[in-house]
């Protein structure tokens, strides 16, 4: 526990002065609990006993004053904890954002959307809320608890004796049930995170439960993992729903005691009425908070899990970083060299094998096969998405994984098959290509992408909202909205995975027009499904299984007779 918050004490520094306000104000509050028992002791003895009536509305005035000023301090403290655990929670969040940006996407195929949400978001509030609130009672009951046993002691050593007995009797069980709960509290997590990931399925998926009907089906799922999780917080109620009451009885036999044994020290005249009605109050006093020790318990341990994952998530280092001393690469100039790669994505798992081709700049090399032959993986670690399992990938004759990951990716411009825009307007689409761009830059990129007759149809024009992923826009608007974000990149290697195989005939027509501005004075790597799109690269490598066939121009590899470049055309094009 202590390791767990310790770790996150530097989210503290920057706030140290407030925190440390918060917490002194925490002890006069705590200590004031003490007030009213002791003020008892006089106001029992001199006005109730005496029937001192001069005196009758001393006491309770003073009370009432005492408890307006607590009030005031807790009300200054809990402002205060609340403005720096949002704060604090701000900081986290924004570390586990940065964090989550810095991922490879080894760490993405592992992950669901679920998970993510937790991790990078909810565990944050859970962290940092614990860490001040418990903080804050911690303590506001240390200096209540030193006050009121303070009391206990100056009415009557040997009761408080009995006092402090039973109060350790009563927090034996809490060591035992805190481990117990641990990998309960876990498993709610985890199921919480279940929980966001069905809801997030069914949201973006909304269109293929609608087209096949699956709304029973993905309701069914949900059920069973909304289920499972109720259980499990049943479970969890189970093993921390006795404490309070075992708490409640075990304070009661206390206070029986107490009063047993104050009642016969009364009767010989050991102890005054009231020390006695003082004493009392404080042992009430001091014993309340630990009846709800169940609850705080259960609350207190989903606040530990919340930190343990915190500080696990930012401990997490991407198997794709920099090396150390990584140089920039300033430009492409010569080639890009693939020299007998091997690659899986999981262990023993081999999707691409001994690997070389070699593309000279300036060159349009397209890679084309079957699906799942290795095509989009030999993109993918030429953009350094995963590294590969032996080989080289050099660019300009050095490995890239000598080159910064930010240069790397900088000299390389992206067209997806299914490309992903984000929730704003058309023009910031376009713009995250170079954020510094002018007006006339993304205008020029529109056109070149031939948006301009599209864009002219809209009221708003480049300022038109396209939505979250850009529902409101067709397959073949998104794709020229990509091309344009390409295009204003204006890297000197393009590449193009299946950047027309989602569309029908006509759409794909006015993107390949734009796609051939786009690879003006590129070089361009080129993933086909279509061969009608590729007959005048400079290079064709046939890829199956994981291995290079053959590699040629088209009219090289259509001569061979049993080729399969030859096989794959006259099969594709046989009507």
């Amino acid at each position: 526990m202590y390791v767990c918050y310790k770790s996150l004490l530097p989210y503290l520094k920057p706030y140290t002065v407030k925190v440390i306000l918060a917490i002194g104000l925490c002890i006069p509050i705590g200590a004031l609990d003490s007030v009213i028992a002791m003020s008892l002791k006089p106001y029992t003895d001199t006005v109730l006993m005496n029937n001192a009536e001069k005196n009758i509305f001393f006491v309770p005035i003073l009370i009432v004053l005492f408890a307006i000023v607590q009030g005031i301090l807790n009300y200054f403290a809990t402002y205060l904890n609340a403005s720096v655990g949002e704060k604090i929670t701000r900081d986290i969040k924004h570390d586990l954002y940065k964090k989550m940006l810095l991922q490879d996407s080894v760490f993405f195929d592992k992950q669901k959307s679920g998970d993510i949400i937790n991790k990078f978001n909810i565990h944050a509030d859970n962290a940092s809320a614990g860490l001040l609130s418990k903080m804050k009672m911690l303590v506001s009951r240390i200096f209540s608890s030193i006050s009121l046993v303070c009391v206990l002691i100056y009415n009557s050593p040997q009761l408080s004796l009995i006092a402090v007995i039973i109060l350790g009797v009563a927090f034996l069980p809490l060591s035992k049930i805190r481990k117990k709960i641990r990998d309960i509290t876990k498993s709610v997590t985890n199921g919480l995170a279940g929980l966001v990931t069905e809801y997030n399925e069914s949201y973006s998926g909304n269109k293929t439960v609608a087209a096949y009907n699956l709304q029973n089906y993905q309701e069914k799922k949900f059920l069973t993992s909304l289920n499972q999780l109720t259980s499990k917080k049943i479970k969890l109620s189970q093993k921390t729903a006795w404490i309070s009451p075992m708490m409640h009885v075990i304070v009661s036999v206390g206070i029986g005691l107490s009063i047993a044994y104050g009642s016969y020290k009364i009767s010989l005249g050991h102890m005054t009425s009231g020390n006695f009605v003082s004493f009392l109050t404080a042992l009430i006093l001091l014993y309340n908070p630990v009846k709800s020790m169940g609850n705080n318990v259960k609350e207190f341990q989903l606040s530990m899990v919340a930190v343990e994952h915190v500080l696990k998530t930012l401990n997490i280092k991407p198997s794709i970083a920099n090396k150390k001393n990584a140089i920039k690469l300033l430009g492409f100039k010569e080639r890009i060299e693939l020299e007998h790669v091997n690659f899986g994505y999981k262990k023993k798992q081999t999707i691409l094998s001994d690997i070389s081709l070699t593309i000279n700049k300036g060159e349009t090399v397209a890679l084309v096969g079957g699906s799942g032959g290795g095509k989009t993986t030999i993109a993918n670690i030429i953009l350094r998405f995963y590294d590969i399992a032996s080989g080289s990938v050099k660019i300009d004759g050095i490995d890239i994984r000598e080159y910064t990951l930010d240069s790397l990716r900088k000299n390389i411009s992206v067209v997806f098959q299914d490309n992903f825009l984000f929730n704003g307007t058309i023009k910031d689409n376009i713009m995250l290509g170079r954020k510094n761009a002018t007006i006339q830059d993304v205008q020029k990129a529109a056109e070149m992408a031939c948006l301009n007759e599209f864009l002219g149809s809209l009221p708003d024009g480049l300022d038109t909202y396209i939505g979250e992923r850009g529902v409101l826009l067709s397959g073949g608007q998104k794709q020229r909205v990509a091309i344009a974000r390409a295009f204003l990149k204006d890297a000197p290697i393009v590449i193009l995975d299946e950047a027309t195989s989602a569309l029908d005939n006509k759409s794909e027509e006015v993107v390949q027009k734009a796609l051939e501005n786009l690879m003006q004075d590129k070089t361009v790597i080129v993933i086909a499904h279509r061969l009608s799109t590729i007959r005048n690269a400079d290079k064709i490598a046939v890829i199956d299984k994981g291995k290079i066939l053959e590699v040629g121009k088209h009219d090289e590899l259509m001569n061979k007779e049993s080729g399969q470049y030859r096989m794959l055309y006259e099969k594709q094009f046989k009507k």
